[in-house]
């Protein structure tokens, strides 16, 4: 067992901290109350014997690791039951335990039951009727009935007019008849469709009358209630091993003639009536609803990968000592290298970011709500297009940033239980889950170019794109002093031209003779970088608002770290974009090189809190998982425990050596 010692690098870096990181957490958690409720829940559900590994995971065949995490995800289903018979069960605790660190914890891979709860769920509540919710939500949530969402197809994925899965109306028995007509129109990837739901939200092309009506959503039984067998004309099954995301139990779903009674069909937004006449929604977008409640929660994930990957790799760099900077003197910690601190801190302050970027579009999505409840349909475009562009930087800058992290920490940085394999894998996945994101950037460009076409014409724009009626009117950035406001706004200068370039391009091959869809594709790379600077620009500004808001509220000590942390997120923002810069603002070489060393006393500033700063995330040690990131910094003990662990030593001559091993060595005897 490691020592019950922590390491002297790491208490060395915690007493000489400014700032109290308690108070941090408290922020981090969302308030005093919400962070007595994690560590409740944490309390709950991380000290239950039932929910820990005796063996790692990784040495667990597919099938064994289904059937494990299965286990675990009814003794949590069963814990929210008793949770929501006494009032507890709020939306952070279902966030905690699905997509939060609590889940992460208990389930490396994944919840094979987590799509019942983040889409079966939600999608009945956001197109089902109010009868419909009635009839199959108190199911639903009891989990008397355990569900999933089938939209993406083996053939097809984020472009849903593609799908092949067809809904065929019967007025004659008042049924939908439901086919899967080729091997491509097999719903493929649905999280717990493999062996663990029952039923699905099936997203199908409607046809009534002999007409295409567009997708339409239908709850499908597909196992016997009792027996768990499929029922007939269901082909279903597990796809198999994955990347990441392995317990998921992502399934495969062929449909034959499959029959379900016209309330199945979720009639919230469309209808169809009794004798097939068809009534269609007042906006198509409605439909898409449930993907935007996905993508919205999503980016507070990615900020939370990169908080796991950060803190294990700075408390790493902490205690690994290598390579001296002084000949004479002995080797210094890792993180006293500046190009280590390059590596690592601004994963940091991308994590901080994120999250409260993350919180402020899920207010959004919330307050876009209850609009939408009202018939208020005015802000429902600029809102998918920004959870669309976000959900596709912040999944990427993660992603990268999760692997960035696993090098610094060199060579144990690849082992399984260092714990980067899997954070990379299960945020890798998020980068084409609920939509690739080249397709959202491209979706999001679609609306970009739209409203600067409305922007050419006087038109006033909404709040997240206003800043292209300020780049009309201004036509040239001047003054660019360097300043944190100065960067947010020539992000929204740059992100304006690289709009109008997109713009320019499409009219441009318009006028050539193409259609103004392949004049699209031709100009697809001008609309995803111009799509990515407006999601950047986006990040720039609310980093700028919401990080300085904090700072207003928090101890001196505190707000000192957050403008830091804000300053290194901004200029190294800038210039890692300073292309762009150059291309449109009048940056020069000294500019530059003033960034530059701006970004180097950023993180000689931030380095004495740099532990502090990770422990602050308050992510226990069963979240992190880590034998390089353990709170006490015991790293080589727990790196050699581990091995420990492996079936491989458990015995001193395996079987192999007998079989294969020694027959080959002494066969030319």
């Amino acid at each position: 067992m490691p020592s019950k010692e922590v390491n002297p690098d790491l208490l060395k870096e915690r007493q000489t901290a400014t700032f109290d990181p308690h108070e941090f957490s408290v922020f981090w958690a969302g308030g005093e109350e919400r962070y007595k409720e994690k560590k409740s829940l944490e309390k709950i559900f991380l000290e239950d014997p039932e929910l820990k590994d005796d063996l790692p995971i990784s040495y667990m065949s597919h099938k064994e690791l289904y059937e494990h995490s299965l286990r675990k995800a009814c003794i949590i289903g069963e814990k929210i039951r008793k949770l929501r018979a006494d009032g507890e069960d709020g939306v952070d605790t279902y966030n905690a335990l699905l997509g939060g660190s609590l889940g992460a914890a208990i389930l490396k891979e994944g919840n094979p039951l987590s799509l019942h709860y983040v889409m079966f769920v939600p999608t009945i509540m956001g197109q089902g009727t109010m009868d419909q919710q009635v009839e199959w939500l108190s199911k639903a949530w009891d989990c008397e009935i355990i569900g999933t969402y089938a939209q993406t197809e083996l053939g097809h994925g984020t472009f849903l007019r593609g799908l092949e899965t067809r809904a065929d109306y019967d007025a004659r028995t008042q049924e939908f008849v439901i086919n899967t007509p080729s091997l491509s129109a097999y719903k493929w990837w649905p999280g717990g469709l493999g062996h663990t739901a029952n039923h699905a939200v099936v997203v199908a092309q409607l046809y009534t009358k002999g007409e295409f009506r567009g997708l339409a959503p239908f709850i499908v039984q597909l196992r016997h209630s009792d027996t768990h067998k499929p029922l007939p004309g269901i082909d279903i099954g597990d796809i198999g091993t994955k990347l990441g995301m392995k317990s998921v139990n992502n399934g495969y779903l062929g449909l034959k003639n499959v029959r379900v009674p016209l309330n199945n069909m979720l009639m919230k937004n469309q209808q169809v009536l009794p004798d097939g006449t068809y009534v269609a929604p007042k906006n198509s977008v409605l439909t898409y609803g449930t993907m935007m409640f996905v993508r919205c929660a999503l980016i507070r994930d990615t900020a939370l990968s990169l908080a796991k990957a950060s803190t294990i790799a700075t408390r790493y760099a902490a205690v690994r000592r290598q390579s001296p900077i002084d000949p004479n003197q002995p080797e210094p910690q890792i993180m006293d290298h500046t190009t280590q601190q390059l590596k690592l801190f601004p994963q940091i302050a991308k994590s901080i970011v994120f999250k409260t970027t993350g919180d402020g579009i899920w207010n959004m999505y919330n307050v876009l709500s209850g609009e939408i409840e009202q018939g208020n349909l005015d802000r429902l475009p600029e809102m998918h297009a920004l959870s669309c562009c976000l959900k596709a930087i912040c999944s990427a800058d993660a992603a990268a940033g999760v692997e960035t992290c696993r090098l610094s920490c060199g060579g144990h940085g690849y082992m399984d239980c260092s714990n980067f394999p899997t954070i990379y894998g299960m945020t890798t996945a998020v980068c084409t889950y609920e939509g690739e994101n080249t397709v959202m950037l491209l979706q999001t460009a679609r609306y970009l170019v739209k409203v600067y076409g409305q922007a050419l014409n006087g038109e006033k724009l909404v709040p997240t794109v206003a800043y292209i009626n300020d780049a009309l009117r201004e036509r040239e950035f001047v003054n660019f002093d360097g300043s944190l406001e100065s960067i947010v706004k020539a992000f929204q200068f740059v992100a304006a031209n690289k709009i109008r370039i997109a713009y320019e391009q499409i009219e441009q091959r318009r006028k050539q003779g193409h259609s103004t869809e392949t004049a699209a594709n031709l100009s697809g790379t001008f609309l995803t970088a111009a799509a990515d600077l407006h999601g950047r620009a986006f990040l720039a500004e609310s980093a700028y608002k919401e990080l300085l808001a904090v700072s207003r509220q928090v101890s001196p000590a505190l707000a000192d770290v957050l403008k830091v942390v804000l300053e290194l997120y901004l200029v190294d923002a800038c210039l890692n974009r300073i292309g762009d810069f150059l291309r449109f603002i009048n940056i020069t070489d000294k500019d530059v090189t003033t960034l530059e060393i701006r970004l180097q006393n950023c993180l000689r500033q931030l380095r004495p809190n740099a532990v502090t700063l990770v422990d602050s995330f308050d992510l226990h040690d069963r979240v992190l998982d880590s034998v390089l990131g353990a709170y006490d910094g015991n790293v080589y003990e727990r790196i050699f425990e581990s091995t420990k662990k492996n079936p491989l030593n458990k015995e001193p001559v395996n079987e192999a050596f007998h079989k294969y091993l020694k027959p080959f060595m002494k066969a030319h005897l």
